[in-house]
Parts: C-alpha cells; structure tokens; sequence
C-alpha cells in the first residue's frame, strides 16, 4: 500500500500533467514493485520554486522534482527498487522536461508503523491471510 508523494516547483503544473504523473506512478508500483494500483496513493505536492532549496538557495531558472514512496519493509528486492528509482526518474523528465536534480527516495517503513483507516499494514495482511 505504498503512499507516493511528488513534490513539483510548478504551482501552475497544468490538471493534465498531474493526471501524467499520478497514473504514471501507480502504474510503476504496480509493475515494478508489484503493488496494488488500487492501494496505491499518489500525492502532487506544488511548491513555489523559492521555496525549494539546492545549495541553501531557492531554485531559480529551472524546474525540479522529487519522488518519496514509502513501502512496507521487505515486500521488495534491491532489483525492484532500482527499477522503480530509475523508472520514476525517467517518468518525472518525460512529463516535465529538463530538471535540476530530480531525486526518486524508497522509504521502508515496518507494517506495524503505519496503515490506512486506523488499521496498520501489519494487520490488514494478517487479515487478509486469513480470507485465503
């Protein structure tokens, strides 16, 4: 159930675009980390360029991305991951252009450490053996 955040230095980012990058991304955690599309949350997060720093100075004369998904630790081989990190990347300069720095991070997180609707990663899956 990976929550996906993309943080964009465009706060006109065009509906159709988001739309790219929203579907783009949940198809990767379907494909490469073999997640469920249907669990899968994409947040587009836009920043005004001088609120995004590199070097300590505001972004200037460019635009940026960054990708943060978090997983649940262990569900994924090293090889999935970089896949996703490499194809995430190839997404972000695909639907925006040229960017500074475009950086893609896994996060994993322990399924008794977070969930969704009250009920942890940890027990959604022991529920969910259990129905088997």
């Amino acid at each position: 159930m990976p929550f996906i955040r993309v943080t964009v230095t465009d706060t006109a980012l065009p509906a159709g675009v988001r739309r790219t990058l929203a579907e783009g991304l949940t198809g990767l955690a379907v494909s490469a980390l073999r997640k469920s599309g249907a669990r899968t949350i994409v947040h587009v997060d836009l920043v005004p360029a001088d609120c995004y720093y590199v070097d300590g100075r505001p972004l200037t004369g460019g635009l940026d991305a960054h990708v943060e998904a978090t997983v649940t630790v262990g569900t994924n081989s090293a090889a999935q991951k970089a896949a996703f990190i490499a194809e995430a990347g190839e997404l972000l300069t695909k639907a925006l252009g040229p960017l500074a720095r475009c950086g893609v991070a896994l996060h994993e997180l322990h399924p008794e450490s977070y969930g969704y609707a009250g009920v942890t990663q940890f027990d959604f899956c022991r529920r969910e053996a259990a129905r088997r």
